[in-house]
């Protein structure tokens, strides 16, 4: 069984700007050209979830218009990290310390005052479960770090401790991977 990862496409903000879970839009051409790439290899009859971040949701959208086949649903555990106090904010302008107290604590410490790579863990574990138990080939139209969650998932590690844990690779935006299930 199979799941694919679907990352939403290239978002309307500047370049090096703090953004999880604040609500962006996505380039409609680029969304476009995703969802016609995207509705060319999906199964027939999958089901759907989609974060309901803006960016994710007309990628959804315009997918569903192309294929009215598939069944889609919102899923709030499929949002990206919240970022808390830091979101919107330039990378560059947020203080070293607290980026150290972050790397530092990786696991729990909630960067912005909001989530933990731990709480991201938790709650994509729950859906990974529900995808693993539905026999079923599935797709999530998400963000980067619920597919690195996922990834981690499907290596058995459901906590880290250290920054270096995580993932660094993700699909390009607009972009998918598709990963085996094992039933549960």
């Amino acid at each position: 069984m199979s799941l694919w990862l679907v990352r939403h496409a290239q978002p309307l903000v500047a370049p090096g700007v703090c953004y999880g879970a604040l609500d962006v839009s996505a380039h409609p051409e680029a969304t476009l050209r995703s969802a016609q790439a995207l509705a060319r290899v999906l199964p027939v009859q999958i089901a759907v979830r989609v974060s309901p971040l803006q960016r994710c949701g007309q990628l959804a959208q315009v997918l569903q218009a192309l294929r009215p086949d598939l069944a889609f649903a919102t899923d709030v555990r499929l949002q990206e990290m919240n970022f808390g106090a830091w979101e919107g904010v330039a990378w560059s302008q947020i203080p070293p310390a607290a980026l150290e107290r972050w790397t530092d604590d990786f696991g729990e410490h909630r960067f912005g005052g909001v989530e933990c790579a731990n709480g991201v863990l938790q709650r994509v574990a729950g859906v990974w479960a529900e995808a693993c138990a539905l026999q079923s080939p599935s797709a999530w139209i998400t963000h980067a770090g619920v597919i690195r969650a996922a990834n981690l998932l499907s290596q058995g590690q459901t906590t880290v401790t250290q920054a270096d844990q995580w993932p660094r690779e993700a699909p390009g935006f607009g972009a998918w991977q598709a990963l085996r299930l094992a039933y549960q």
